[in-house]
């Protein structure tokens, strides 16, 4: 008995720590296989791209406060529908409304000779004068070179904004934002020294002849004060600046007849999956669902939009019960206000929802790279220990830093907030120019996004944010 007992003893052992072994074994390996079965799925049975189509081809560009933008609210709702969500609905939201009008106009004269040139009203802008606006020009790298000009320099001309995106810098991002204050406020800054207009290069990483539309503000400069502002495509800013060192005393013409009107209702877009666990915990994803009227905005934020769409879809179809309550936000408004992400977090905040997650996608259906973090240095370490799991996929960028414009104002020092992050290459080719098509949206590489939104997404849901483990078992 003696001898036999031991025995029993090490074969009992064994029995009890075999199912610990296996369970660890078996919840690493879950995750590769959920992980594996989102990608799957998207790219052998996608919805993104098919919805993305409907959105650019058959609705077109949906500016907020337009019809097109009905249009796409009326669809996206309907299509959540037919994925037999718990609920869906739209939350109502007051947008501004301002309209391009007639195709802009714009050339210059030097030395007896016409030059035409390829513009776009800036978004928000007032209009030209009737019959046109034709001035003098001088050419400056930034607004920030007018104080150094003076009134005297300025008074009575058209400000020519010519400055391009750091080509060295990798991150295009980087370079936009570098940038992107002459186009929001170079108008204003102008109109301060006397200037009747503003021409600003377009934000684009290429040289081609699409000028690059974007939201422009006069902060709180008087109705009267304020001057029309376009943007002009980089090839004509070097024409434009060439000419200007032959001849500076060149005259340049442009026309718009872009106005603005009172606010109008339109709607956020919300599809949701309630929780299996905790109900009252709230992971969204999102993107906007208005775009600029130029081009489509398959890339901006079509993609996005269609991506977040996906997720729940996919995770519908993997059949796994999430824990936490898992929302779509399709807001309306991100290109000229954020009423929709102001109004979303808004309502949250009045309803006491916890929110503990937010990812949005807003940087173009390109290959998806990785995502940004915005939350603590803690919670940051804890979600790299999933990186290992993105690998097979090639998505090794996991950085902190942005999120997204939308979910922004979600953000309370306890969410953690997170931005898809494509790769950016080629995103400024096509940012708010009439080149911004279906066309140009690579069917593989939007269906890749949208599976790496949901895995993101689910490995939030199944470990939480507060309680993920620094001892997750992940297969390498």
């Amino acid at each position: 008995m003696n001898k036999v007992l031991p025995n029993f003893k090490i074969v009992l052992l064994s029995l009890l720590i075999a199912p610990m072994l296996s369970f660890k074994s078996l919840s690493a390996q879950s995750d590769e296989e959920a992980i594996k079965s989102f990608y799957d799925t998207s790219l052998t049975n996608g919805m993104s791209y098919n919805w993305l189509d409907y959105l650019s081809n058959t609705i077109g560009g949906r500016l907020s406060g337009s019809k097109n933008a009905e249009l796409a609210v009326e669809y996206t709702k309907s299509e959540l529908e037919k994925l037999g969500l718990d609920k869906v609905w739209l939350q109502p939201v007051m947008v501004p409304k301002w309209v391009r009008g007639n195709k802009e106009m714009a050339y210059f004269t030097t030395k007896g000779q016409l030059k035409k040139v390829n513009i776009c009203a800036l978004g928000g802008s007032v209009a030209t004068p009737n019959g046109g606006l034709k001035a003098k020009v001088i050419e400056v790298g930034s607004y920030k070179e007018l104080a150094d000009l003076g009134e005297a320099k300025i008074k009575g001309k058209i400000v020519f904004i010519n400055r391009a995106l750091q080509p060295e810098l990798i991150n295009t991002f980087e370079a936009y934002g570098g940038c992107s204050s002459e186009r929001y406020r170079g108008a204003a800054e102008a109109a301060k020294y006397g200037a009747v207009g503003t021409i600003v290069r377009s934000l684009s990483s290429r040289q081609d002849d699409y000028p690059h539309t974007g939201s422009m503000s006069y902060g709180d400069l008087p109705v009267d004060e304020r001057i029309p502002s376009a943007a002009i495509s980089t090839n004509d800013a070097v024409v434009l600046s060439d000419a200007l060192k032959k001849d500076p005393d060149l005259d340049f013409y442009f026309e718009q007849n872009c106005q603005k009107y009172d606010d109008v209702l339109s709607y956020n877009v919300i599809g949701e999956m309630r929780g299996s666990e905790f109900p009252d915990e709230y992971i969204i994803v999102g993107g906007h669902l208005d775009s600029w009227d130029l081009g489509d905005g398959a890339h901006d934020d079509g993609a996005g939009v269609v991506q977040s769409m996906d997720v729940l879809r996919l995770l519908k179809e993997s059949g796994i019960k999430t824990k936490r309550t898992i929302r779509v936000v399709l807001f309306m408004n991100e290109e000229n206000g954020l009423r929709g992400g102001r109004k979303y977090a808004e309502e949250a905040k009045a309803n006491n929802e916890k929110h503990i997650f937010a990812l949005e996608s807003d940087a173009g259906g390109f290959t998806p790279r990785g995502f940004s973090f915005d939350c603590s240095d803690v919670m940051f370490s804890k979600i790299l220990e999933w990186q290992p799991l993105f690998k097979p996929y090639l998505i090794h960028y996991f950085e902190k830093g942005g999120s997204g414009a939308d979910i922004s104002p979600l953000k309370d020092g306890n969410v953690v907030l997170a931005g898809l992050r494509p790769d950016s290459q080629r995103y400024f080719d096509h940012h708010h120019a009439a080149n911004d098509t279906f066309e140009h949206v690579n069917k593989r590489e939007l269906e890749l996004g949208a599976a790496t939104m949901t895995a993101l997404v689910y490995l939030i849901d199944k470990y939480g944010t507060d309680t993920i483990s620094t001892n997750t078992e992940i297969k390498d």
